[in-house]
């Protein structure tokens, strides 16, 4: 019965037997600890990315258009490759006391005559760190981030110019030597620019600018964070959104629009079109393929289409 009293009594503070537990609990554990140091707080991992980047590791800096990822490119091939395509970089690593082949000597000569990349010699625990284990054969090079335009970019650009802007834009295309040979068939047949999407797309990757062909130093590249809301924006701006179609209305060669200002828009050689990008389309056009192929890559179609759209503008 006393146990009893004591379990319904309502008194304040400790009861028998708890040791003053409830009382602690109640205590408060000193000032809260910055954001910076809450575990699974956003502005931790804002801080520890920002010691990463600080320590070598990939950066994404955003400005008006955004930045990709810095990159490394890893092993003798690609490095020289990359080095003779010209593909942007600022350091190249060489492990120390490394094996002096041809292609090392290829490479070290190519950054010399480029003049603005850093060589730098590090031990090879030093390049398995940055490159994550991977087999870099003494050589891993350092390209920087690339600067999107914005999408409104491209527009301006050809206006300022008094030309009726022609702009690809890719839908669903993740592969990066697609995307620069698409910016080499813009380049080629005088477009302003190529948009993409800044998610589930390629982006401007070493592969990417090998492909260009060096035409990406002077070809903008915008990024959309929702390509259906930029199409838009185009269409209000008054160009017309053109978009690849297998069973479109048109065929390319009979659309009188690819005259003015326009936007090509390429999907992905499967899925083609995504259905609300392919919605926002003012004309849907088709490629003739007598020869029977059921689809064309992303680079070819695009030039295809701006060869007409070139032809007409003459």
């Amino acid at each position: 019965m006393a146990a009893n009293n004591r379990r319904m009594s309502g008194k304040k503070g400790a009861q028998v037997g708890s040791g003053g537990k409830r009382r602690r609990a109640l205590e408060g554990k000193g000032p809260t600890p910055p954001a910076e140091m809450r575990k699974g707080h956003v502005k931790q991992r804002a801080a520890q990315a920002k010691s990463r980047r600080a320590a070598g590791g990939r950066q994404a800096p955003r400005g008006r258009g955004g930045k990709s990822p810095s990159e490394m490119v890893v092993g003798r091939n690609p490095v020289y490759e990359a080095l003779r395509g010209g593909v942007p970089a600022t350091t190249l690593y060489v492990q120390q006391f490394i094996d002096n082949d041809e292609r090392v000597r290829e490479a070290l000569q190519l950054a010399a005559e480029r003049g603005d990349i850093h060589l730098m010699e590090a031990p090879r625990a030093e390049l398995d760190r940055m490159t994550n284990g991977l087999n870099h054969q003494g050589l891993v090079l350092q390209v920087p981030p690339y600067e999107y335009a914005h999408p409104e970019d491209l527009a301006a650009a050809a206006y300022d110019q008094g030309e009726d802007p022609l702009i690809v834009a890719l839908d669903g295309v993740t592969d990066p030597r697609n995307l620069g040979a698409v910016v080499r068939s813009v380049s080629a047949f005088a477009g302003h620019g190529v948009l993409v999407p800044e998610r589930r797309a390629a982006g401007m990757t070493a592969s990417a600018w090998k492909t260009s062909a060096g035409t990406a130093a002077r070809t903008p590249v915008a990024r959309a964070t929702n390509l259906t809301r930029a199409l838009e924006a185009y269409k209000k701006a008054g160009l017309a959104i053109v978009g690849l179609a297998a069973d479109g209305e048109h065929e390319v060669g009979d659309l009188e629009a690819l005259g003015g200002p326009v936007v090509i828009v390429v999907g992905s050689e499967g899925k083609g079109l995504s259905r609300l990008v392919g919605e926002t389309c003012d004309f849907r056009v088709r490629i003739p393929m007598p020869g029977g192929a059921e689809s064309l890559n992303a680079g070819v179609a695009a030039g295809v289409v701006l060869y007409e759209a070139a032809r007409r503008r003459k």
